[in-house]
């Protein structure tokens, strides 16, 4: 079951990708939650801006809290990367937009012990001419790690669709089969029963069945 929120997901990010290409549309969606050991694991954080907002300084700051513990840094952005030495040392990857309304960041090689809550603040200092007024937000995501991925549960309605569709088109065939063979047949046995039928005439009535050919 939880390849449906995966998939949901999955469908939103090509809509952010797609929105970013046709228009200056920016969409709010929620990052996934579930990774598997041993792959990337993109941290989705994007906080829309209105057009008269494109103008503003912006500090991306993330934090990492394991169960029981408290919030340790791991990223910041401010005007340049900075990874902050640790468990994610190495393992973490920048993948913010230019525009800095997608301020996502990913996890190489995610472990076990990466599950936990992390957590993306965000802090803007919009440029207007009469005040500079600050904006801030939070993302938290909850992140579980899992030794090996799930049955897709979309994979199993496919092979379950593609099991019936299978089996109903070897029905249909074999219908088509009997249905053919049966035609076949009457028509051999209605052929045979003419030819008994002629065969079975008189040698004189024959010739009086032949057609009279004008002149």
């Amino acid at each position: 079951m939880a390849a449906l929120p995966r998939l949901v997901c999955a469908s939103s990010v090509v809509l952010v990708v797609w929105a970013g290409f046709c228009s200056a549309v920016c969409v709010e969606v929620p990052s996934e939650t579930e990774a598997v050991q041993g792959t990337h694991m993109k941290l989705l954080c994007i906080s829309c801006m209105k057009r008269e907002e494109v103008t503003a300084n912006t500090v991306v700051e993330w934090f990492y809290r394991p169960e029981g513990g408290k919030d340790e840094p791991i990223y910041e952005y401010r005007k340049t990367n900075h990874e902050f030495p640790g468990r994610f040392s190495g393992r973490l990857q920048w993948n913010g937009s230019k525009d800095m309304q997608d301020v996502s960041i990913t996890v190489l090689n995610v472990t076990l012990n990466d599950s936990g809550i992390y957590t993306c603040n965000i802090t803007r200092e919009f440029e207007f001419e009469i005040h500079r007024p600050l904006f801030t937000s939070s993302r938290l995501i909850h992140l579980t790690v899992v030794e090996e991925a799930g049955e897709d549960f979309t994979s199993v309605i496919s092979e379950i669709m593609m099991y019936i569709l299978l089996v109903f088109l070897t029905l249909w065939l074999l219908i088509e089969m009997v249905y053919c063979y049966r035609k076949v047949s009457k028509a051999e046995e209605a052929a045979q029963e003419n030819a008994t039928d002629y065969l079975a005439i008189p040698s004189e009535n024959k010739e009086n069945c032949a057609v009279p050919v004008e002149e």
